[in-house]
């Protein structure tokens, strides 16, 4: 199955606009949205080759800005606002509703693909969303940051975690037990939290790709009320 090309789009969201890349493959069996890590971006190179690899299944993605460019700005200064989980979730949670109106996506289920902080915000808006969001997978996240909010999610749930990133590791361990959601812990041998080591991205990419070929084929796309 052949990907469509990226569509680049804008998504309002309230008074701001953020940029995104939209990209459906003719027959797709679900849409996975993406939120980047703290200090990233849609043009992540890891998430950029986490999606190829899900539009080479089938899958539809969406990439886009968290920030806009003058708030990438003001946070590049403090910090601040890459921290704000409830605000990255909120923004996530809109931009899945305007997802499901947006022509060529409307009606495939959604998943969510978190990575770092972008996991905790993905959880959170799991969780606001209980019957809209068919899966979830997190990369090296951080669910402490959305501890609040994991008995809520009910999308099966990926927790990817690096062998050689202890602390991370023990986050997720612990989340694990506060989940109620089907979940699982897929440990990648070898890979630190950025899963920089050779073939190790490429681990992230087939785990995350067999899970929502599995979850999101079994879904009833459900709908969503309007912002």
């Amino acid at each position: 199955m052949r990907p469509e090309p990226e569509e680049a789009v804008t998504i309002p969201i309230g008074t701001v606009r953020l940029k995104g890349e939209l990209a459906v493959p003719r027959g797709a069996r679900g849409l996975v949205l993406f939120a980047h890590g703290s200090g990233s971006s849609r043009l992540s190179p890891r998430n950029r080759f986490v999606a190829e690899a899900l539009r080479a299944e089938g899958l539809g993605t969406l990439l886009f800005d968290l920030l806009t460019a003058d708030e990438e700005r003001e946070d590049a200064i403090d910090a601040r606002l890459r921290f704000d989980i409830p605000l990255l979730a909120e923004r996530l949670a809109a931009a899945t509703r305007w997802a499901r109106k947006k022509e060529g996506a409307s009606g495939l289920p959604i998943g969510y693909f978190g990575a770092s902080t972008g996991a905790a915000a993905a959880l959170i808006a799991a969780a606001e969303l209980p019957d809209a969001i068919g899966a979830v997978v997190s990369r090296g996240g951080r669910p402490d940051l959305a501890e609040g909010a994991l008995g809520g999610v009910r999308a099966p749930t990926l927790l990817i975690v690096g062998g050689d990133d202890p602390a991370v590791l023990e986050m997720n361990r612990e989340a694990l037990q506060s989940m109620r959601a089907p979940r699982e812990l897929a440990i990648v041998p070898g890979a630190t939290h950025l899963f920089e080591e050779p073939g190790t991205l490429e681990d992230v990419a087939r785990l995350a790709a067999s899970w929502f070929t599995r979850h999101l084929g079994a879904q009833d796309p459900a709908g969503l009320a309007a912002p």
